[in-house]
């Protein structure tokens, strides 16, 4: 029998926040937003405030409680879901961060990357966590923190610094300071993890030189996580429930069975393929992670990861200023002259899976006297499914069982047509998206909910998955093939300039 109830999912991303009240029927019943500022002090650097993500989280958490028409005491449990690998450190004794948070974008650390590659490290780094070594992901980051910080390696040695990713931050500032921890998932993000056993690993924190009283405790993602403070959202809420955005995607899509595959469009783009209870090992530079732990079993996952999807239509917007709204660009790239073949490689901040290559940037090929707007907005829709192709033939070539050939979509940029439509296209396979396209928010809201008991299990919950829309590939091979290969050549362009300019 299931209890009564809301959940409130706090879907902290990387440009905003977001908070959502579910009902036990799985519908919103309440919902904020607040965007916040993004730092960039040096060319590949980004940063972002703590105290940002902390006051939009409980202003967002507030406001999603009283639209939901109830109180914190109609609660009955916290989700959390996070922008993962973005990394914070902070004073135990104060609270408060040494530094601004260094984001999973910033690639300041390229270089401490490339002397540990160099050094023959990534294999073993590789073995244990199932990523590779980039600056994606936390540790070179913690690293760069002890280090340039005054005085923070010895504070962190003494044990009076803790580290966390966003969801840990948020945990320690929800509880009061009383907790301290983190999931599966966020943790196998950090490069200090090793996903087979389940545990902070001492040859990874010795080569990264992380001191373990630094760390937090891993919980089950559906793990107990203390009580929010009264005070903060007007009751004691139990935290049920946390994941890393993309892991919390998965769940949303009720990707739960091995060969199930979602990608989610925000910032970035992050296709994962449930490959069950086993780590498969990626021959085709992809990740391999946790997916999510439940009742301390272990779900893994392949991943790929495109650094720019989103963020190229807030370059539309922002940068180029040929938009107002991201709704523009699709309208835009529909009226595009169809003769003309630009393409654009977006790598803003490097070029993620399969490539990895950080000191990539972004290039416009193609460009005629006729090219206009609608053009780069079409080649910036483009990109990114040229980008999730990628992704998907590298995992087809890494899981021998297969993947499914459907894909499941969310996230913003899933609500154009005429993007996904460009998808299916590109891909040769139907594109799903969703009624609930909340899947971030609505995964950690099942984790929480289901612990609480609010929630049915995986198999109910999975069916209650219902389809918006399907759009089925409709370009005629030789054009998707035409075009894919452009993609193909303008990635080795970028590519072969990138090594030119690490020997400038």
């Amino acid at each position: 029998m299931l209890k009564s109830g809301s959940i409130l999912a706090l879907d902290q991303g990387t440009t905003s926040s977001r908070a959502i009240v579910f009902g036990a029927d799985l519908a919103m019943r309440g919902l904020a937003q607040r965007e916040f500022a993004q730092f960039y002090p040096a060319s590949g650097w980004v940063e972002h405030e703590p105290e940002d993500i902390w006051r939009t989280t409980v202003e967002t958490a507030r406001q999603a409680i009283a639209a939901a028409g109830g109180g914190a005491r109609d609660i009955a449990a916290v989700g959390i879901t996070n922008q993962r690998e973005t990394c914070l450190i902070w004073d135990r004794r104060t609270g408060r961060p040494m530094h601004r948070a260094i984001v999973w974008q910033d690639r300041r650390t390229a270089d401490m990357c490339r002397a540990l590659r160099e050094a023959g490290h990534e294999p073993m780094v590789t073995a244990k966590t199932g990523l590779l070594l980039d600056p994606y992901f936390s540790a070179t980051k913690i690293a760069w923190l002890l280090d340039q910080v005054e005085g923070a390696r010895a504070l962190a040695e003494a044990g009076h610094l803790a580290f966390g990713t966003v969801d840990t931050f948020l945990i320690w500032r929800l509880t009061g300071g009383r907790v301290h921890a983190t999931d599966a998932t966020n943790a196998s993000r950090t490069l200090l993890y090793d996903i087979a056993k389940g545990a902070w690993d001492d040859d990874l924190l010795k080569l990264f030189g992380v001191p373990r009283p630094l760390l937090p405790e891993v919980r089950d993602s559906n793990g107990d996580y203390g009580t929010t403070e009264a005070s903060i959202l007007g009751a004691a809420v139990p935290i049920l429930g946390v994941a890393g955005d993309q892991q919390a995607a998965t769940i949303g899509q009720a990707c739960f069975s091995p060969g199930m595959v979602k990608a989610t469009y925000g910032t970035g783009c992050f296709a994962l393929l449930n490959t069950g209870d086993k780590p498969v090992a990626s021959r085709n530079r992809l990740l391999t992670t946790v997916a999510y732990q439940l009742g301390g079993q272990r779900t893994y996952a392949l991943e790929g990861a495109i650094f720019i999807a989103g963020a190229a239509v807030q370059w539309l917007r922002d940068g180029l200023k040929i938009i107002a709204s991201a709704p523009e660009s699709s309208m835009l790239a529909a009226d595009a002259d169809p003769t003309q073949d630009v393409v654009l490689v977006p790598a803003f901040v490097g070029l993620g899976a399969p490539y990895w290559q950080p000191e990539a940037r972004g290039a416009l090929f193609g460009l005629t006297r006729g090219t206009g707007p609608a053009e780069v907005a079409r080649a910036a829709l483009e990109a990114v499914c040229f980008q999730t192709r990628d992704l998907l033939e590298a995992m087809r070539g890494d899981w021998d069982s297969g993947a499914n050939s459907v894909l499941r979509v969310d996230g913003g940029m899933a609500a154009s047509d005429w993007t996904m439509q460009r998808l299916a296209d590109v891909l040769d396979a139907p594109v799903e998206r969703p009624v609930v396209q909340e899947t971030t928010a609505l995964g950690a809201a099942w984790l929480a909910g289901h612990k609480a008991g609010v929630w049915p299990g995986a198999d109910g919950f999975g069916r209650l998955w219902r389809l918006d829309r399907a759009f089925q590939p409709a370009l005629a091979a030789a054009e998707r093939e035409r075009i894919y290969a452009g993609w193909k050549r303008a990635v080795d362009a970028v590519l072969q300039l990138s090594k030119g300019a690490q020997h400038l």
